[in-house]
């Protein structure tokens, strides 16, 4: 049998060390020897002898700040020893080294795996106010790895001068930035005659670190914490 789809670059990359690898750019290859994280619903196949056991948000504490704030990563926890292979809906997959003193600020919907070596917590993004019904993201520490998704090839902005992104553009960024929310449209005769340009708020970054910018903005999800937010920043966390 001869096809162009068994030609090398689609076959399985084997490699002789465990934990997560790319398969291809839209898909993640954990080599199983023990037990990492993932998001629910995110395998697409495994080999070996693997075990998938949901975890909800990650612990009573997780779950109680999920109900609150409407936000969450939905986990399982992936055991055993084997190849686990995982995607979310063909988006582009991309792996992020952390170090002890790295603290890496996510949005819940693009986190698709890490090591269970690492901590996270849900926690309000600094100076999102009230007025907004809150911004809630997810922020990581410890030592390990994690894999994260974007709606085609990021942007890694470095923030050296006041730097402002769309709330559902922004994917990640150093956890020590000082954040905002910012009125980005002006108000006027204009918008009360109803007339928008779809960019009310913004998300302002101040301080030395970087933010990693998606080309696609994720469709917010409304929820009971989130009918008076315009451009939540984590919509799509809850599947």
């Amino acid at each position: 049998m001869r096809s162009e789809l068994f030609s090398a670059e689609n076959l399985e990359k084997e490699s002789a060390q465990p934990g997560m690898r790319l398969q291809n750019s839209k898909m993640l290859k954990i080599e199983l020897n023990g037990e990492a994280m993932a998001r629910v619903g995110s395998m697409v196949a495994y080999q070996g002898n693997v075990q998938f056991q949901a975890l909800g948000s990650g612990g009573l504490g997780k779950f109680l700040k999920q109900k609150l704030t409407g936000e969450g990563v939905p986990l399982m926890k992936v055991t055993g020893q084997g190849d686990v292979f995982l995607a979310e809906l063909a988006k582009d997959v991309h792996i992020i080294d952390l170090e002890p003193g790295d603290a890496l600020s996510i949005n819940g919907s693009s986190v698709l795996a890490f090591d269970s070596t690492l901590q996270y917590d849900i926690r309000m993004v600094g100076g999102a106010g009230m007025a907004s019904s809150g911004l809630f993201n997810c922020v990581f520490s410890g030592y390990g790895r994690i894999a994260i998704t974007t709606q085609g090839t990021p942007v890694v902005l470095n923030v050296d001068a006041p730097t402002y992104v769309d709330p559902q553009a922004a994917v990640c960024w150093s956890a020590n930035l000082q954040t905002g929310y910012h009125r980005a449209e002006q108000l006027g005769l204009g918008t009360l005659l109803g007339r928008r340009t779809g960019e009310a708020y913004t998300m302002s970054f101040a301080g030395h670190g970087f933010v990693v910018v998606q080309p696609s903005e994720e469709p917010p999800v409304r929820g009971s914490g989130e009918q008076q937010q315009e451009g939540g920043l984590l919509g799509g966390l809850l599947s």
